[in-house]
């Protein structure tokens, strides 16, 4: 080709790509459409063979977009209001995100045999089935129904590219322990059985006092106070006659049970046995360790007969006293693990167990209390601290157990959505128990290594609530 020529031709080419332009922007062409067509268009103008112009799309036509863009869409033709046609959209055109050849290769392997087909349904779940391979108004595939697939009328099967595009995301339902934790309010209290009364059983006149106050730490046998009682001075001279008899100590039984039942100390009979003779004044010792709660005891002081002269504790072992709402109540047990943290001494825990646990509901504030024992060896809890206290509930055998979000729970009823295989997904009732740490209690209705939905399941439990109204309502003689 001459330059001359080689030039017209350039020339030509540009004004048919500019009329090419236009054209596609009129009829709302996609750009590799066009993009063919100038090329088609170059090969002829350079003289070449020019090659058979291709359609972008194939198939049947899905449906009637709008030729602007706008999301207007229609099953049949139709036009704007200004007079222009609706473009039709063929299968290949349309957006898809299920498997290439997917529909296809379902129909392949319906006939190899493998499993056999009942029937093909609705692909929009209208009551409308067919007994072969067919198509809808809109071009789209029926979905094939296999044998034991389909017999409850709830089952629904969601293709892999719709499970992609609604996120459904599946677990297995497993064996484990259901802890959930109950924080309550407490208060350090005395073990009420390490709690001693220092008191005398008769009249008796106190000489002595020892330098004791409330609030200080005594040793267990160290000296509190010295008395005098005239009763306890009669029965030990009795005691001591009757040694001096020479009756001996069997023979003075009934002096020596006389000072006992008048509490007079081991360490004062013994002082009668060795002299024969009466002391003129007794000393009172610690009965136990621990520290002074209450000194009634005044030097000089009459006491009468069983009056408190001391109150001493053992701080030892402590309780700590929670009290748990009515409602929370029957997820505690006796021997659940407590951590107790105490708000004066932060950084330190302390960990024991459920005791005891009150039968009794407080009118006022519908609480139960329950006790904890903790070792209070070093002394640090005093009585009256607040602590926060926090029990692990339920931890007790192992149980079926989903995530909270597997359960659907609409007030009447409890359903889990099963991932049956090969996208089936079945709706399953069942009887929920305790809850904690985002997982859920399976009573009953599923079964330790089941693969439950726990993303999108309402979505899935929404189509089978149609799918199986639709079942309902549509005429026997319909079904194939």
């Amino acid at each position: 080709m001459s330059r001359l020529g080689t030039f017209l031709a350039f020339a030509g080419l540009a004004a048919g790509v500019g009329a090419a332009g236009y054209w596609a922007g009129q009829r709302d062409l996609s750009v590799p459409a066009v993009v063919r067509d100038v090329q088609a268009m170059a090969m002829r103008a350079l003289g070449g063979e020019a090659e058979p112009m291709t359609s972008a799309g194939s198939g049947a036509v899905l449906y009637y977009r709008h030729p602007d863009g706008d999301p207007v869409y229609s099953a049949t033709p139709k036009q704007t209001d200004d007079g222009r046609d609706f473009i039709a959209v063929l299968a290949g055109e349309d957006v898809s995100f299920d498997e290439p050849g997917k529909a296809d290769m379902t129909v392949v392997e319906a006939n190899s045999g493998e499993r056999e087909v009942l029937y093909y349904r609705n692909p929009m779940g209208l009551p409308d089935t067919s007994p072969t391979p067919k198509k809808d108004s809109m071009g789209m595939d029926y979905i094939p129904v296999y044998d034991g697939e389909d017999d409850d009328g709830a089952t629904v099967t969601v293709s892999a590219g719709k499970q992609q595009r609604t996120g459904v995301k599946t677990v297995l339902a497993t064996k484990g322990t259901i802890v959930r934790p109950v924080r309550v309010p407490g208060t350090v209290t005395l073990d009420e059985r390490r709690v001693s009364v220092v008191s005398i059983r008769t009249e008796a006149f106190l000489e002595e006092v020892a330098d004791i106050t409330t609030g200080q730490m005594i040793e267990q046998g160290e000296p509190l106070v010295r008395f005098y009682a005239k009763e306890i001075a009669a029965a030990g001279a009795l005691y001591a006659a009757d040694l001096k008899s020479g009756a001996g100590k069997g023979a003075a039984g009934g002096s020596l049970q006389r000072l006992e039942n008048l509490g007079v100390p081991a360490e004062a009979i013994a002082e009668i046995e060795k002299t024969r003779k009466v002391p003129i004044s007794v000393t009172l010792m610690a009965p136990r360790g621990g520290v002074v709660l209450e000194r009634m005891a005044i030097d000089g002081m009459m006491a009468e007969a069983g009056e408190t002269l001391f109150r001493i504790a053992d701080i030892s072992t402590v309780w700590v006293m929670a009290d748990v709402p009515e409602y929370e109540l029957g997820s505690v047990r006796t021997g659940d693990r407590a951590t107790i943290s105490i708000r004066s001494l932060p950084g330190q825990v302390f960990q024991g167990e459920v005791g005891l646990i009150h039968p009794e509901i407080q009118s006022q504030t519908r609480t139960a209390s329950l006790r904890i024992e903790l070792p209070n060896a070093d002394g640090l809890l005093l009585a009256n601290m607040y602590a926060d206290v926090e029990i692990a509930t339920g931890g007790g055998r192992p149980v079926v157990t989903v995530p909270d979000s597997a359960v659907i729970d609409t007030g009447d009823r409890q359903v889990v959505i099963l991932d049956k295989g090969e996208g089936s997904f079945e709706p399953r009732p069942v009887k929920i128990g305790g809850r904690g740490e985002g997982m859920v209690e399976i009573m009953d209705g599923v079964a330790e290594g089941e693969r439950v939905v726990v993303s999108a399941n309402f979505l899935i439990d929404a189509e089978s609530n149609l799918k199986a109204a639709l079942s309902a309502l549509t005429p026997a003689e319909e079904q194939p």
